[in-house]
């Protein structure tokens, strides 16, 4: 096959990968920071604890995502960020105050630690929400009006609420006592939010782009689409049924919520992939039109080949390092 068909969606493969990591590994973190008001001092410092050692190299996958973005399909990238310079320039300076209140609560004093405790949730919240409403513009197509942006803001607020559910898994098996048991009612109340947030996006999506009403309701395509809302609703049910046999007294299952919270976040990106195929930019730059020549590609994929593995191996490592309950964070 030629190499100007392949390597183009084949580096999209990779930069779709890069991007869902991102989404589950980070979106824990966002949403631990989310629920961290909910807490007592003591089980917000066990919160911050249960993050510590990933949270810096969860945000590898965007940098790596922005990367690939920017040398495999300078085109899009240009149109994506010049048209989101506004939600982006609000998630880099989100993302910059979690990270100096993530460093700076550990040395404050005790009449500090709650205002760094309390920027620490800013910045995940307004990350949050800056993703989820770059999402919704996305899917838009980057249209103008009140009604794209009134579906952003609604994207904005789902992608919030699936954060914060992916968080409170995460909390459910990474603690115990008292905060386990607040994580598993986390964990129950924001699955409701994600059912309500997944319904409305998904009857409001096919609404705002005819291209995605025609991809989901036309035959045979809506074949190909249905495992995918069957196995969400299975997954749903099941997290749903383990949740309300929570807390275990002998937390050999504490996983399960986190590994359906996961496997929630990876068909719906499914879906959107799916939907957007083979556009980069919706309805104006598919993969092939916006991608660098095939030598360039060819190079840029070769070393993503190499750097990709090295990546996951040492975050494989360090989850296996740090796995079971969280202890306290230490500094010295």
């Amino acid at each position: 096959m030629d190499q100007a068909v392949w390597l183009p969606v084949a580096f999209a493969v990779l930069m779709g990968v890069s991007i869902l990591l991102y989404v589950i590994l980070d979106g824990y973190d966002l949403g631990v920071g989310i629920l961290l008001p909910q807490a007592t001092q003591e089980e917000k410092d066990r919160m911050i604890a249960s993050i510590g050692p990933f949270w810096d190299a969860n945000e590898t996958w965007l940098v790596m995502a922005v990367g690939l973005l920017l040398v495999g399909f300078p085109t899009a990238h240009g149109v994506i960020l010049s048209t989101l310079y506004g939600p982006v320039a609000f998630l880099l300076i989100a993302l910059i105050v979690r990270g100096v209140a993530f460093e700076f609560r550990a040395k404050a004093g005790a009449p500090f630690k709650p205002w760094w405790d309390r920027a620490f949730f800013a910045g995940s919240l307004v990350a949050a929400l800056s993703q989820g409403y770059m999402l919704g513009l996305y899917i838009n197509g980057f249209a103008g009006g009140f009604t794209a942006h009134a579906f952003a803001v609604l994207t904005a607020l789902c992608l919030a609420a699936a954060y914060a559910f992916i968080g409170a898994c995460w909390l459910v098996m990474k603690t115990e006592k008292d905060l386990h048991v607040k994580a598993v009612r986390w964990a129950r109340l924001t699955l409701g939010a994600v059912i309500l947030g997944m319904a409305a996006v998904s009857i409001a999506t096919p609404l705002a782009s005819p291209r995605i009403f025609a991809k989901w309701f036309s035959f045979p395509e809506i074949i190909a689409l249905a495992p995918i809302p069957l196995m969400s609703g299975a997954i749903i049910v099941g997290v749903w049924m383990m949740l309300q046999r929570m807390p275990r007294a002998d937390h050999s299952l504490d996983f399960v919520p986190f590994v359906g919270a996961v496997l929630l976040n990876v068909l719906g990106f499914t879906g959107l992939a799916y939907s957007f195929y083979p556009y980069v930019v919706p309805d104006r730059l598919t993969i092939w039109q916006a991608a660098s020549a095939p030598e360039s590609l060819m190079i840029i994929f070769a070393g993503a080949c190499f750097v990709l593995p090295v990546i996951i191996a040492y975050s494989v490592l360090a989850y296996w390092v740090f796995r079971g309950k969280a202890t306290e964070l230490r500094y010295d």
